[in-house]
């Protein structure tokens, strides 16, 4: 009896690893497109010049494949008065140069804490009578924030995608910021940006190491995953003990299931992960999460991963390293990626 259970438990086995084999079989690109994203909110926090950090990407590193992150504070400072005057510098200056964009919308997009919402919105939620209409205003102004986005940029024909919220299925990472994901309202948003640009696709993105993807990519026209390798974990600095053929596998699973669509790789770690400001940070520390051997490391293993699309996360911290820091090396190495 003992023998027989042997035997299926070991055949069982062998089937699990032959699936995932063959699933983990896929053809690797010969070229590999590089974009970068980019936000004005993230050169503040590290109290750079972002116009000088945008032009330098766009005209020392020959960058022409951007995320750019239209964050709700910055495009609707004050209650009904909407500014467009930074976002509207990197899109004209991006279409001169023949430079695609995609452009994120939404209350959770890229950079911490997640989910960006203007200062003005707290007293307006405080006087709604009760939580029903508080989430309703809210819901009702985010609409409006994403319409006068999307009317603004759609007639720009280098936008290559829309992208709406991000990550919105990784609940747990921002349960405490973001609250539990609405997901009647994230279909709202999507139909919606169709219905004002149905000229261009639109973008949902997961993690890369604990989305199961299947969510978002059954919505999506496109879909895009993360991949970090460094991280923070409660005990501290931390490594996924993962290949790229984990990324490979996830790639043929959803395809399995929903279909083949166009999938990137969106947001591509290469700065350090902290639980600091990386400014005032000793140079030690930055370097020793994520040094020019790490960051060759994320662009080796991205390579391997079949996503022929990748967009790096961190440029404006390989331009304060340069800049402010002395190092270089992490520009320099950027520079050989997009000249290529």
């Amino acid at each position: 009896m003992k023998t027989n259970k042997l035997k299926i438990f070991l055949i069982a086995v062998l089937l699990l690893v032959t699936v995932f084999y063959v699933l983990s079989v896929r053809p690797l690109p010969d070229n590999i497109a590089y974009g970068v994203s980019f936000s004005k909110f993230h050169s503040d926090e590290l109290e750079l010049n972002w116009r000088e950090v945008y032009l330098a990407l766009l005209d020392d590193l020959k960058v022409r494949n951007f995320r750019f992150t239209a964050h709700w504070p910055m495009i609707e400072p004050e209650n009904g008065k909407f500014n467009f005057s930074e976002l509207d510098y990197q899109m004209n200056e991006a279409r001169k140069r023949d430079a695609s964009v995609i452009l994120a919308v939404g209350r959770r997009l890229p950079g911490w804490p997640e989910c960006h919402e203007p200062e003005w919105l707290k007293s307006e939620i405080q006087n709604q009578k009760s939580e029903i209409e508080a989430k309703k205003y809210k819901q009702e102004r985010i609409l409006k924030y994403i319409e006068m986005v999307a009317n603004r940029y759609k007639s720009y024909e280098n936008i290559k995608y829309w992208q709406v919220e991000n990550e919105p299925y990784l609940a747990f990472f921002s349960r405490s910021l973001c609250g539990e994901l609405d997901e009647e309202f994230l279909e709202k948003e999507i139909a919606l940006v169709k219905k004002l640009d149905p000229t261009k696709p639109v973008l949902l993105t997961s993690s890369g190491e604990f989305d199961p993807w299947f969510q978002a990519y059954k919505r999506a026209d496109v879909f895009g995953s993360s991949l970090y390798l460094y991280v923070w974990w409660k005990s501290g600095p931390f490594r996924y003990p993962i290949t790229p053929g984990f990324f490979r596998i996830k790639q043929s699973l959803v395809e399995l299931i929903y279909g083949k669509k166009p999938k990137i790789l969106i947001e591509l770690s290469t700065e350090p992960w902290l639980r600091r400001p990386i400014v005032g940070t000793p140079n030690e520390i930055l370097l020793s999460r994520m040094g020019i051997d790490k960051f060759n490391e994320m662009i080796d293993f991205a390579g391997q991963t079949g996503f022929d699309t990748q967009y790096l996360w961190g440029a404006e911290w390989w331009y304060y390293m340069k800049i402010k820091q002395d190092q270089p090396e992490f520009w320099d190495r950027a520079q050989e990626l997009f000249s290529e």
